[in-house]
């Protein structure tokens, strides 16, 4: 069964290039990001866990965890990852899961039959430290994804997780927001205290909350 926002993320145990790890208590009470690839020594896989390991630290900053994961073993992604680090000019800082008998992947549905029968699709999973699903994304494995747009959604969730703001499109870390229309308008002043614009009764901007 596919798993829907909301849901539990499953639990699971695996090695990994950096040691075995049980799944929410290396999540603890962080944010984490788990990302799957179809194989080690492909192209695009490889770009991508270059682009990760070179923003690893924006996803630090946010108390993020990120983890990969292939279908392949530990020994493979140790040979791949010397290639990731030479040709991307990085050090690939972060695990790469193995799943050789792709019980992770059959738990997080990553395998499309459609797509392929083997290998898994390029699945993004944003998990809460509540160990809940907050974000999925699905991407062929011929399109690499775009990891500037994963770190716009989680400063989004970050922040409406915690004040009664949405985000609007496009929306970028430091611009308006828009107040919940669960806010009764008596109680906006109260709530945004840098002040508020009414476009609609039912559309109303505020500056970032959780900005000085």
């Amino acid at each position: 069964m596919a798993l829907r926002l909301g849901d539990i993320a499953p639990d699971f145990t695996a090695d990994t290039s950096q040691g075995p790890i049980s799944f929410h208590e290396w999540i603890g009470d962080s944010w984490a990001v788990l990302f799957s690839h179809p194989r080690d020594y492909t192209p695009v896989c490889t770009t991508e866990l270059g682009a990760v390991a070179r923003i690893k630290d924006q996803f630090d900053q946010r108390n993020v965890k990120v983890a990969a994961i292939s279908v392949d073993p530990v020994d493979s992604h140790q040979g791949w990852i010397k290639d990731i680090n030479e040709t991307q000019h990085t050090n690939v800082n972060f695990p790469i899961i193995a799943d050789p008998e792709k019980k992770v992947a059959n738990l997080y549905d990553m395998i499309h039959p459609n797509a392929s029968d083997t290998a898994t699709v390029r699945s993004v999973f944003v998990i809460g430290p509540d160990k809940k699903i907050k974000l999925t994304l699905t991407y062929p494995a011929s399109t690499g994804r775009n990891f500037a747009e994963i770190i716009r959604v989680i400063d989004s969730l970050q922040l409406t997780a915690n004040h009664s703001v949405a985000t609007p499109a496009n929306w970028e870390n430091g611009q308006d927001c828009v107040i919940l229309p669960s806010v009764p308008q008596e109680e906006v002043d109260a709530k945004f205290p840098k002040g508020h614009t009414v476009l609609k009764p039912y559309l109303r901007m505020t500056p970032q909350p959780n900005l000085n």
